[in-house]
């Protein structure tokens, strides 16, 4: 039996990861079949969970990927900008409405909800880190808890995610700036 290179499982990991994405985001978390993802990513059920164990395991891969990415944005420019960001290209965040039906897996699953949890602690984390920074220079509030508005970013991120889902963006860049303006201190 031939060795594969570390490149090569790489690779393939990868390209596994792309088609998944895409599947999710055309057929959701649960439509998202184990043929249907043989078809996006060109790879046998074997080589899909010989890299993942799972169809969870590998939906949380795509989740802790976004949550990496999103977590430097948050450390370099804060939540709201990973929100225009979804805003201005919303095709490249489409799996994202998988959202809407992870809640429910969020409710009914305790060991679905704990990986959830740890996957999203990086995006969580950068965003207590970066309120802290802010607060240091005197940017935000400071008669509100970190974790209060840590919790505020958060919660209005699911909202404005679940609003895309439903295709319905109109106003959103201007509720983004009344967001920061709720955090910011006030200009004397």
């Amino acid at each position: 039996m031939p060795i594969i290179s570390d490149d090569e499982l790489s690779r393939r990991r990868h390209e596994i990861l792309v088609g998944a994405r895409r599947c999710f985001a055309q057929f959701g978390y649960e439509g998202a079949t184990v043929r249907r993802l043989e078809e996006e990513t060109g790879k046998s059920r074997g080589a899909i969970f010989h890299h993942f164990g799972d169809k969870e395991s590998l939906f949380l891969a795509l989740a802790r990927q976004d949550a990496a990415r999103q977590a430097e944005v948050v450390a370099n420019n804060g939540l709201v900008e990973v929100m225009r960001e979804i805003l201005s290209s919303p095709e490249r965040h489409e799996w994202l409405a998988t959202r809407l039906e992870i809640a429910s897996l969020l409710r009914t699953d305790p060991n679905f909800r704990s990986r959830w949890k740890d996957q999203q602690s990086i995006l969580n984390q950068a965003v207590r880190d970066r309120l802290r920074s802010k607060a240091e220079t005197g940017r935000i509030r400071d008669d509100v808890d970190i974790e209060v508005l840590g919790t505020f970013l958060e919660t209005f991120m699911d909202g404005f995610i679940s609003r895309l889902a439903r295709g319905d963006s109109e106003g959103l860049e201007h509720v983004l700036q009344l967001v920061e303006q709720a955090i910011r201190t006030k200009a004397v």
